[in-house]
């Protein structure tokens, strides 16, 4: 590693973050993929769908993907630099972008979709989500599962008490669902293998992804992230472990 470790600081630290591209990371980090492989699963369903709602759609990357979209296709976002970059990349496919909250209500009818889709949601409302749902209708998502990369997280804030660690369980949303008044299809967890090759890449992906370590700054955890420089330096890329699963409800008809 040639480039010593304010180099790498100021690089990662000026890199724009908006979207939900990762794709700057290649080469410094790499996230192994869960196994039912989410866009082409979500593409399928699309695929069949008349009327389809992408909940928290990010820059819009993700759907962009998919090979064809229904009739009718709507996304939502809350972040402003993210509702331009899906506005950009989703209008020439025919899918509006609603900027949202992302607080209830949803801002839909009653019944309006057959199909709602989401990919990593930092919240899920489910009672709006079954709201409007059509009967019949399918909710199908990937979720941040819990204790998700927690080796980083508690690399810079120490032990987490288990409430923490437990948060988003696949468990707890199931009955979140059910409550809500929907029937869980499917649901299936797996623990993903994360490697950061430099401290650029911990501090980008920290910077990006902001509810990790919240009110990451550089200067902030300056002392650690030297100590984490010089320790992927002497032993190799830091390992972590990502946690995702799989959700598919269905409405009752």
């Amino acid at each position: 590693m040639a480039r010593t470790f304010e180099e790498l600081v100021a690089e990662a630290e000026t890199v724009p973050v908006d979207g939900w591209d990762f794709s700057w990371l290649d080469g410094r980090a790499t996230e192994q993929r869960p196994s039912w492989g989410y866009q082409r699963t979500m593409g399928e369903h699309l695929a069949r769908a008349s009327a389809a709602l992408d909940i928290q759609t990010g820059g819009g990357e993700v759907l962009a993907g998919v090979p064809k979209l229904p009739a009718l296709m709507v996304a939502t976002e809350s972040w402003p630099p993210n509702v331009a970059k899906a506005t950009e990349l989703l209008h020439p496919r025919g899918a509006v972008v609603v900027a949202d909250p992302d607080e209830p209500p949803l801002p839909f009818a009653d019944a309006a979709f057959d199909l709602v889709t989401s990919r990593h949601p930092a919240t899920v409302w489910w009672t709006e989500i079954a709201r409007v749902l059509r009967p019949g209708g399918t909710y199908l998502a990937q979720h941040v599962g819990p204790a998700s990369v927690f080796e980083l997280v508690e690399y810079f804030l120490g032990p987490q008490p288990e409430e923490i660690r437990r948060r988003r369980h696949p468990d707890d949303e199931r009955r979140e669902a059910e409550a809500a008044g929907l029937q869980v299809l499917d649901l299936r967890l797996e623990s993903l293998r994360t490697e950061f090759f430099d401290i650029g890449a911990v501090i980008y992906f920290l910077r990006k992804v902001i509810w990790m370590v919240p009110g990451f700054t550089v200067d902030r955890y300056r002392d650690r992230l030297r100590e984490l420089d010089e320790r992927i330096r002497a032993e190799g890329p830091f390992v972590a472990h990502s946690t995702r699963f799989l959700i598919e409800a269905r409405k009752p008809a």
